[in-house]
């Protein structure tokens, strides 16, 4: 019986090896050239360049393996990549959809500024959107979708003198930087000024008087020493500066299905990795970026401004007569009844039609 046994173990071990042996055959072998998002955050830092660099390279044996560098090492400011990405100068971009939705006012919808306030509603609301992504990103951009995540929670963060108390009323006639279409209808919102300027610009603008204050996640706002130029953080959210990965269409069909099944199923465990850890980094952030205690460093001292009742009432109120309706101008009918069933369902905003 022992021998009978072993022999059914030996079997089935000899099949499960041959069986993941044909896996492997299946798998094409490909470099792919990647941009990532800014090396010197914890998206590129902890999850994408390991995607890149160790997962999918072990996952296929070696057969899979990239050229992946992020935005910073390549000079690129991100606006650009998804074209980049289009014209097949490279394989697979990391790339926000904020700095992408020119040519698709749809995709905008993904992360209208002041929609949502916490991670859970925004995830749920994200899932629902998904198909429109993964259809304006084919027609638009001939990139097929592969992962979906975001970044910390975007707020504000600004210079201020003892004559502001950090409220919203307060803002009225600031510069302050945005980085897309949507940011900039709630900056008019408020009465002040938006100005566009790139991540890398930030710093230098708030220290020359370029602009007032700025818009960034609670992460990316304390490892670029935001904190070492201006005073106070708003904690109102604006967004979630969403970031997709999509592939170049072209590459994308041209692989077996082994292959693009192996990509999706650790994409999918690096985005679920993002996810879990993106809320715990957003809390560790925000004491960092005020008097602490910060795991990472020096706490960066900035008084935080939680929104007052009065405040709420007011980013309300922006949303649906500057964020919404705008959007709903670009974007047009079809576009806006998609969102208004989608993301609308879930937070009870409707763009009007």
């Amino acid at each position: 019986m022992k021998r009978l046994m072993g022999v059914a173990l030996a079997a089935a071990l000899s099949t499960t090896a041959m069986s993941a042996q044909g896996l492997a055959d299946d798998v094409d072998t490909k470099e792919f050239a990647v941009v990532g998002t800014w090396g010197n955050l914890i998206n590129w830092k902890d999850h994408e360049s390991r995607m890149w660099q160790k997962i999918l390279p072990e996952a296929s044996g070696g057969k899979l393996t990239a050229n992946a560098k992020p935005y910073t090492e390549l000079g690129l400011s991100g606006y650009e990549v998804v074209k980049l990405l289009k014209l097949g100068t490279y394989d697979a971009v990391h790339a926000l959809t904020t700095y992408t939705s020119q040519d698709s006012p749809a995709l905008e919808g993904i992360d209208l500024a002041g929609v949502f306030q916490d991670f859970g509603t925004y995830r749920k609301a994200l899932k629902a959107y998904e198909p429109i992504i993964r259809r304006e990103l084919r027609a638009k951009y001939n990139a097929e979708l592969v992962m979906l995540y975001t970044f910390p929670s975007q707020q504000l963060w600004c210079k201020l003198d003892a004559a502001d108390d950090g409220s919203l009323n307060s803002l009225s006639g600031k510069k302050i930087r945005a980085y897309s279409t949507s940011l900039g209808d709630f900056i008019e919102g408020l009465d002040a000024s938006p100005v566009t300027l790139a991540f890398a610009e930030v710093v230098p603008a708030l220290q020359k008087g370029v602009a007032d204050c700025g818009i960034t996640g609670t992460g990316p706002a304390y490892n670029a020493k935001w904190w070492q130029v201006v005073t106070h953080n708003i904690q109102v959210r604006l967004g979630y500066a969403a970031t997709f990965m999509a592939v170049n269409g072209d590459t994308w069909d041209s692989l077996s299905d082994a292959t693009k099944a192996l990509i999706r199923e650790n994409a999918a465990k690096v985005e679920n990795e993002i996810w879990a850890s993106i809320e715990e980094t957003d809390a560790v952030a925000l004491k960092c970026n005020a008097a602490g205690p910060c795991p990472w460093g020096e706490p960066g001292g900035m008084t935080p401004i939680e929104p007052s009742a009065e405040d709420q009432a007011k980013l309300k109120n922006i949303v649906e007569n500057f964020v919404l309706k705008r959007f709903a101008d670009r974007c047009g009918k079809a576009c806006a009844e998609e969102w208004n069933a989608t993301m609308g369902e879930i937070t009870g905003l409707k763009a009007p039609i």
